[in-house]
């Protein structure tokens, strides 16, 4: 069986970031390269029905080895990487047998007094990004500990149910599944591997909207100014203190929800500011959406209709469709601990192809792959973990089997 740390450093050396301004699906043409490369690593590992359809999506199918009629399952990763960081020339770092100190990268360095969790791997072997890149984890880990299983399970003919294999395009930039035909696969439930530390299991997820506000100034010369300018730029900087500054990512935590200004541009004439609204309760959700269309309406009311908003909905709490059948997440939390990993359950701050595909019919858990401070350079993963990973998902097709 191929090892799975050869398998993800051969993966990571694949650029598939994912670009917010395309207007193609895929949105990087890299991606659909290692779609097909992928495609024929299932091949050759024994799966069938293996395809790449027209938007970059590979499908995979493992079927039932059992005479009785079991559920049928599937497994998601994403190929893209995030556009937060440079995915370009990824050179990993590969710790052995970690001793608890710092690991000094290029220009910078993973010290385990700015992240603790180092401290909980020592003695494993620690791959991280060089300093200057990400490192691809988020989501190449989840796909390489998808393949090893896959492969464990047919080499081994562990007794399973009918698998269908998925992975994804562009689910970094929220489009992961717009192209998804939900009918060209047949299953019952699934699991995204897109998680973080070992033992994460995730079936609540914030409800998300984006929204950007353009602001439209009137430019004239500076010496000629008074009462006559009106400075978008300065204007958009007034728009963003009327937001609360306790509500943002870097000042909340748990189940608390935010506003997050993720882009900013503009000159006197014109300034335009992208938001991501996120809450875990709906109402509160609601409520954020109308607080931000209405400081853009007193923009309007002190300045004289300079402002425009558009706010659309990205994804929803899928915990609204798996709390109706809880023995999906029964399932996953036997078979970790049935391979000594102690379930972690808790809300992802964030989104996954999961959570659009829970409420497109097919309900989708989240399991974590192991890794750590995705979308940066300061990403690590443990190799034990993505072992450990591996391990769950063969155990939960067991399990289905029996």
């Amino acid at each position: 069986m191929t090892d799975i740390l050869s398998r993800f450093l051969k993966y990571v050396d694949v650029c598939t970031t994912s670009d917010d301004s395309s207007s193609t699906f895929p949105s990087s043409s890299f991606q659909l390269a290692f779609a097909e490369a992928l495609a024929g690593e299932c091949r050759d590992i024994g799966l069938l029905d293996v395809n790449v359809d027209d938007y970059g999506y590979v499908h995979a199918f493992l079927p039932s080895n059992t005479d009785k009629p079991v559920k049928k399952i599937a497994f998601i990763s994403h190929m893209d990487t995030s556009p937060d960081a440079c995915g370009f020339n990824i050179r990993p770092v590969v710790t052995e047998n970690y001793d608890g100190g710092i690991i000094k990268l290029n220009g910078t360095e993973l010290n385990p007094d700015e992240f603790p969790t180092l401290k909980n791997h020592i003695g494993e072997t620690i791959i991280s990004s060089s300093g200057t890149t990400l490192l691809g984890a988020d989501d190449k880990a989840g796909i390489s500990e998808i393949m090893t299983a896959m492969e464990y399970i047919i080499e081994n003919d562990t007794p399973h149910g009918d698998i269908t294999i998925i992975f994804t395009p562009d689910e970094e930039i929220g489009k992961g599944v717009d192209y998804l035909d939900m009918n060209s696969f047949d299953a019952d439930f699934g699991y995204t591997v897109d998680g973080g530390a070992i033992g994460e299991l995730e079936y609540e997820n914030f409800n998300a909207a984006a929204a950007e506000i353009t602001i439209h100034g009137k430019s004239v010369h500076p010496g000629t100014a008074k009462n006559v300018m009106l400075n978008a730029s300065l204007i958009a900087s007034e728009f963003i203190s009327m937001l609360p500054k306790d509500e943002t990512p870097a000042t909340t935590e748990g189940y608390e929800g935010f506003f997050h200004l993720t882009d900013m541009k503009g000159n006197v004439s014109v300034a335009v500011l992208d938001y991501i609204i996120r809450d875990f309760d709906k109402d509160s959700f609601e409520n954020r959406k109308k607080l931000i269309a209405d400081k853009v309406k007193l923009l309007n009311e002190h300045y004289g209709n300079i402002a425009s908003i558009e706010i659309y909905d990205q994804y929803y709490n899928m915990r609204e469709i798996i709390e109706k059948d809880m023995s999906i997440i029964e399932l996953a939390k036997k078979s970790m601990e049935e391979v000594g990993v102690t379930p972690k359950i808790q809300p992802i701050r964030g989104g996954t192809d999961g959570a659009r595909l829970s409420f497109m019919g097919l309900p989708c858990p989240n399991l974590f792959t192991g890794g750590y401070n995705f979308h940066g350079p300061y990403e690590y993963i443990p190799l034990e973990s993505m072992k450990k990973a591996v391990e769950v998902i063969v155990k939960i097709a067991e399990n289905i089997a029996k």
